[in-house]
């Protein structure tokens, strides 16, 4: 049976260096939920975890049981999540509660709106969470991007991402769009020191 790994296929834009780079992030598909508040505290954060997790593992098994030549299985993406403030100033991990996120996961282009509200009415016979109707099936393009690999816990991403602000001015260039993260591995799992997180700011001229 066939099986796509996006991580494989799109390489240049999951994997980076502790130096910063620019890549080309094309409009991808992906499973997102919108919420606000401290990730650490909030109960609507980890009841988004489960809804896009649980979406994206039984969109999965039913393209296995699909397997035609338009759908195939495929790997699971790493999580991701975008992150801001209406006032960006306020944007600190002294002020979390302020935060708003969009949390997100990476599907192949081939998933529609079909299967995905089927998937979401398979999860929601399975669990019952009202919440599962906030999930949304969406198109987004990162674009032309800076993007820096941070090891670490996430309360230390701060210089990363300082040098990753400092190269994009010396290059040129200004933020755009909202800040991103890539989450390579569970903070449940893995210990702090060995945390891999992709951080990635879209850029314009």
């Amino acid at each position: 049976m066939a099986k796509i790994d996006l991580k494989k296929e799109m390489k240049q834009l999951y994997t980076a260096g502790k130096e910063p780079a620019i890549v080309t992030v094309p409009e991808m598909t992906f499973v997102a939920y919108d919420g606000q508040g401290d990730p650490n505290t909030s109960k609507e954060y980890q009841d988004s975890m489960g809804v896009i997790f649980g979406l994206a593992y039984t969109i999965k098994f039913m393209c296995k049981e699909m397997d035609t030549s338009k759908v195939v299985d495929f790997v699971v993406m790493p999580l991701e999540g975008l992150w801001w403030t209406d006032d960006m100033s306020d944007f600190s991990v002294a002020n979390k509660e302020k935060w708003k996120w969009t949390v997100m996961i990476a599907l192949p282009d081939y998933i529609d709106i079909e299967i995905f509200n089927e998937a979401k009415k398979r999860l929601f016979a399975k669990k019952e969470q009202s919440n599962i109707g906030k999930a949304r099936l969406e198109k987004y393009e990162d674009g032309l991007s800076a993007q820096i690999l941070h090891l670490g816990p996430y309360a230390e991403e701060p210089p990363t991402i300082e040098k990753l602000h400092r190269f994009i001015k010396e290059q040129g260039y200004r933020m755009h769009k909202k800040h991103r993260e890539i989450y390579f591995n569970s903070p449940q799992r893995v210990a702090p020191e060995k945390l891999k997180t992709i951080i990635r700011q879209p850029i314009t001229k």
